[in-house]
């Protein structure tokens, strides 16, 4: 196991900020200098082509070559060296405040294991942040972050933040782009860790540049992200919601029309509420493939364990109801052909026909449906054996 032989590590990433860097670095010099801790300054440098590195080394920081391309990967890369007890990132663009490290020290020093800072708990400068970021984009992300993961933070891009290493290992974070900070708040917050905020200023930064950050490409990856750590509401959540509509629909209709709040409902609905059932059905199944692939591989921390080892031993009977649903399925379509063959291939009535060829079809469907399903949940269910 490393040593840890400061108290604190300051990690920045870094691709062309010398106009920039210099200030930062000489802040967080300035900062440390009446607390009295042993600290070092990380740059992580993801391929400058100014005179980054050369202004990173005259100023006393330690220089990390990352060639790997991102926001996360640069940060992974430079936390990895990082010989310090206690982390602290942010940018290397002087949008944060580096003189403002001792709340982040007072806050990480008495337990916390990820300290956040939070620009809309604290100040905004003019022209610091775009206003569809500001006003739209950053709070509903965050919004969605804290539904999603139960988390108590309120601004989950924040660039500024403390944690303990061991946290950081615990975190196990894979992302490289910018969805790596979002990452990092989520798997907090799933572990359980203990989190807290402190209100921060956001000024506007000294690059005179375009910003690396992607406002529409990066939005959307950082939803899709979410979705993908949130399964029970990306599976979850829609797929109860289509059985439990269809289901009522389906009832309503299965034996005669259905008129509610002056609205006639007929077999279409009866054929469009099945297909809401099957549909619902088969996005359970996905959701439960997804929990079992983040389980086995360890990508998020799951408790399921319970649920999966009564599915695993329930397939068998699974197999058995999906065998019996499609029997059932078979024999209304072998009694409807009958009673056309018994009127000789000739018009049938479309309503009562309709009830019983749209129910026989579901469970056909579903039968097969079921069965294949539970045969490749039996497949990813199989015991895995490291190769080495």
């Amino acid at each position: 196991m490393q040593s840890m032989k400061y108290n604190y590590s300051v990690v920045m990433p870094c691709l062309n900020e010398e106009k920039t860097l210099a200030t930062c670095i000489r802040k967080i010099h300035k900062s440390f200098l009446p607390l009295k801790r042993k600290y070092e300054i990380i740059v992580a440098d993801n391929g400058s082509t100014d005179k980054s590195i050369q202004i990173a080394k005259k100023e006393g920081a330690k220089v990390v070559n990352v060639a790997e391309k991102g926001y996360g990967a640069a940060l992974q890369a430079g936390i990895c060296k990082a010989e310090g007890k206690y982390i602290i990132m942010g940018d290397a663009d002087d949008s944060y405040d580096f003189l403002a490290i001792e709340p982040f020290v007072n806050k990480i020093e008495q337990g916390y294991d990820l300290v956040m800072g939070n620009r809309f708990a604290g100040r905004i400068m003019p022209g610091a942040m775009p206003w569809q970021h500001q006003f739209f984009g950053n709070p509903m992300l965050s919004l969605l972050g804290r539904i999603f993961f139960r988390s108590p933070v309120g601004d989950f891009y924040c660039g500024m933040r403390a944690f303990r290493k061991k946290a950081w290992d615990r975190m196990a974070l894979q992302t490289t782009g910018m969805e790596y900070a979002i990452e990092m708040v989520a798997k907090a917050s799933i572990l359980n860790m203990k989190i807290t905020e402190i209100p921060i200023t956001l000024y506007k930064d000294g690059r005179q540049r375009r910003p690396h950050l992607r406002t529409w490409h990066d939005g959307f990856k950082t939803l899709h992200f979410m979705l993908l750590f949130a399964p029970n509401w990306l599976f979850l959540s829609p797929g109860l919601f289509l059985i439990f509509g269809g289901t009522i629909l389906f009832s309503l209709t299965l034996v005669k029309p259905a008129h509610i709040f002056g609205i006639n409902l007929d077999v279409h609905t009866l054929l469009i509420s099945s297909t809401f059932i099957s549909i619902g059905i088969q996005i359970l199944f996905l959701g439960l493939f997804a929990k079992i692939f983040i389980h086995k591989y360890n990508l998020i921390p799951t408790t399921h364990l319970l649920a999966f080892t009564l599915i695993k031993n329930n397939l068998n009977r699974a197999t058995l109801i999906c065998g019996v649903a499609l029997l059932i399925g078979l024999i209304i379509v072998a009694k409807t052909f009958l009673g056309w063959y018994q009127q000789g291939f000739g018009a049938l009535d479309y309503s009562t026909t309709m009830r019983m060829v749209i129910p026989a079809a579901f469970l056909i469907q579903l039968g097969f449906q079921v069965f294949f399903n539970t045969f490749f949940l039996g497949v990813i269910l199989l015991p895995r054996k490291s190769p080495f």
